[in-house]
Order: C-alpha cells, then structure tokens, then sequence
C-alpha cells in the first residue's frame, strides 16, 4: 500500500513515519523545501524522542521519502493523509486555509481510487464540505476524517500504542481500507471507532477541551489548597486513584500551553457559539487558563518581596511542556516578559536548546547546563518539568546562587528536600514557603 501524507509538521511527520515503520510505502510531501532537504537528509526539524532514529531507519528501507513536489506523493497513492495546521484566527475560529490549500493542489493529481483522509483538527462539518469541495471539481474519491491524538514529548508511542483509533468513514471500501492501514495495532487489541464524520470530528475537540478543563481545574484547586493549607500533590493523588477521575492530566502547575489545548478550545467555542449553542465550561476553562499565567508572575513576585529591579532571575526550562521544543503559547513567554518589565535580568536553560525559544528570548543570555544558569541567582525558578531538573544536586545550587531562593512552578521537589538544601521554597499548591 502506498501512503502520501501531505504536510511536515509535527502529526504529519509522526504519523508519515510511523507508517513508515508499520512496513507501508510512505511519501511525505512540504511545499517548505528547505524542511524536505533536510528530512531527505536525516534532519528531524522537531524535537521528539526517538523520532529520528525511525526516520532513519525507514529512508534507508526505502519506505520513507520526502519531497516537495506533490504530484510525486499523491499518482501513486492508495491513501492520502492532509496533515497541515489549523491554526486559530484572531476571532478564536480555526483557520482552514491550509487544509483547503492542500486538497486544491492534490487535486490535480489524484488517483480517484484513492481514499482521501483528513487528520488536520478541523471544525465540525468540515469533512462533509470537503466532499462536496471535491464533488464540484468533478472528483468524488472517499473521504475519511482520522484524528490525532498524540501527546508532544511521547508522539511515537502514541501513535504505536494508542488508547484508539477513530475513523470518521462514509463507506465499506473507506473502513476496510482504513482498517488495513491500521491493523498492525490490532494485535494489541486497540479499540477500533467507526462512526459518521461529525461524530469523529467532534470526539476530537470534546477530548481535548475535557483534558484542557481538568488541568484548570487542578490549578483552581491548587489556589484553594494555598488558602486552606492542603497539598495539591496529595489532592491529586487521592483523586487520581479513582479509576472514574485518572491520574493524567492532574499536574498543578502553570496552566496549559501548546499546539492543541489552546486553538482545540478557542475553535470548539466558536463553532458552538455560531449554532447558538453555549459551553461555559468551555468558556470559564479559557478564561481561568489565560489568567493562570498572571497568578504565577504574582507567585513569583510575591517570593521575591515585589522587588525585581536589577534581580538576576534563572529560569529553567521554558517549552511549553518537557520533552518538546515547542514554543507555542507557551506560558513561559508571557511570564519571562512581565518579568523582565519588572526590571529583571533573566537568563535561560532549556535542555531542548529550542531554536523557537531562541528567536522569542533572542535578547536573554543562555547558558548550556542548568547549574552554570543559576550562578549568582537571586532567585531559580522552575517553569518546565524537564527530567533533568528533578535529580539536580540542591546543595550544589545552594553554593552558586546568591539567594538560596527556588520557585518551583512544576512542583518537582518535595518540601523535605529543598528545606534539607537551605532553600526558601515557594511552590504551587502547597503551604509551605521558607525554612520555618
């Protein structure tokens, strides 16, 4: 079977390689060139664990290729896969420009044996106007809605190990042929949905605004724990073994940031909104998140007795979550900022060394190993919960800060351990704050 999936960016080039792997024949096309010669030659633009070793070992297979001309993805392809972003416009609806942009060039090309499968999050209703889109060329191919859900930092094992596949198909050749593409994860007895389009675009958005609303509410019940003197990593271990509730997604912290949770809110919203339909959980989840990143530039000055002007601040970590290179709404780009209008001096350590981080803080100093950045630090403050900070050596921090300060927004540590090391200490959720 031979697979075109059109768009390099981060699903699409997950998902291209791992149908790479599966054993299918696999041509990822980009009409950013520089990206493809990159790709043709080994480089991964996006930091994902494992990912590139995959890459490699299916190009030399011969399984995998990228190109930048889409006629060479698309004569020969059984199935097509459009994976290009949807991002959000100013108004919170999605922006379908790409995905339209896409199909009008593929088009063209086509083999009208082919199944044509949308993967980009569209709006509810946006595969039945595909159809028809393709219908009024005089193309009337299927088409199947599949959407993504894989999580940036473990992208490949949830694409090899996920909790289900969803298949919005209009037809019996559509669900056999899409069965097929995805029996190698049959034999791992992975749930198979087959429903009508708008079920499957749906299910999409209601996941993520879901997973989006019980982080804010773990946060909401970090900011109750603060006042009442419970502890949030304990509330979120007592709920999380309730089998109805589940321990992901319960990390209080600096509130959601990303690719998805962001756009997948605003665009759930809108489109709601323009059937006349309200979703105030929805709605108080954005607003709740958007002022969560005040409540921690708050935290933050609270701890350093709201006086910042000339404090050498070191931030640790700063993608939007660990494992990930992802800049995108990232909460620390609001928070460094306000910071630095409060007259800090930041400096930066980031384990991904992240070139999109680079570009936003292209005026901050970077350093190259998490201990050198906290040299003569006023205060160290933890924004993304990267593996490498959990095993820091306290004691050695201690000796090159110069105020024994941390602010751990992730709470990575325990109350024991950074009292143990000297440290004042002000987390999220928890009471506790010095060495009393």
């Amino acid at each position: 079977m031979n697979i075109a999936v059109i768009g390099t960016g981060y699903v699409g080039l997950v998902s291209g390689v791992c149908f790479a792997e599966f054993g299918f024949n696999v041509v990822c096309v980009d009409n950013d060139v520089s990206k493809i010669l990159n790709l043709q030659k080994g480089l991964v633009p996006i930091y994902e664990p494992g990912l590139d070793k995959i890459l490699s070992k299916n190009s030399e297979a011969g399984r995998l290729k990228f190109t930048s001309k889409i006629a060479e993805a698309i004569v020969t392809a059984d199935i097509i896969f459009i994976a290009v972003g949807t991002p959000s416009k100013s108004d919170g609806s999605a922006d379908l420009s790409y995905v339209y942009n896409a199909i009008e060039e593929m088009s063209a090309y086509v083999n009208h044996n082919a199944i044509l499968v949308i993967k980009s999050t569209v709006p509810v209703g946006t595969t039945r106007k595909i159809k028809q889109f393709l219908i009024n060329k005089g193309i009337n191919i299927d088409v199947a809605f599949n959407p993504e859900f894989l999580k940036e930092g473990a992208a490949v094992d949830d694409f090899m190990h996920p909790d289900r596949v969803i298949l919005g198909i209009e037809s019996k050749k559509a669900q056999k042929a899409l069965f097929n593409v995805y029996r190698p994860l049959y034999v791992f007895n992975i749930p198979f949905v087959f429903t009508d389009w708008e079920t499957a675009e749906l299910s999409k958005y209601a996941s993520n605004a879901f997973l989006a609303m019980k982080v804010t509410f773990i946060n909401e019940m970090a900011d109750l724990c603060e006042s009442c003197g419970a502890d949030i990593n304990e509330v979120a271990l007592a709920m999380g073994l309730d089998k109805r509730i589940g321990s992901k997604f319960l990390q209080a912290g600096p509130g959601y940031g990303g690719s998805c949770f962001p756009k997948d809110t605003s665009a759930l919203n809108d489109f709601a909104d323009k059937l006349g339909v309200q979703l105030p959980l929805v709605q108080e989840t954005i607003k709740s998140n958007n002022k969560r990143r005040k409540k921690m530039v708050e935290k933050i000055l609270s701890a350093c007795n709201y006086d910042l002007k000339g404090k050498n601040i070191s931030v640790l970590g700063v993608t939007f979550k660990a494992n990930t290179d992802d800049m995108r709404d990232s909460p620390s780009v609001e928070i460094i900022n306000e910071l630095i209008s409060r007259g800090a001096y930041v400096r930066i350590y980031d384990p991904s060394f992240s070139k999109q981080a680079k570009e936003i803080f292209d005026n901050l100093e970077w350093s190259n190993n998490a201990y050198d950045n906290c040299n003569n630090a006023d205060a160290v403050v933890i924004l993304t919960d990267w593996s490498e900070f959990r095993a820091l050596n306290l004691h050695e921090l201690n000796k090159r800060v110069k105020s024994p300060l941390l602010i751990d927004l992730r709470n990575i540590y325990t109350l024991s351990d950074v009292k143990e090391a000297g440290f004042s200490y002000c987390s999220v959720g928890r009471a506790f704050r010095g060495n009393e």
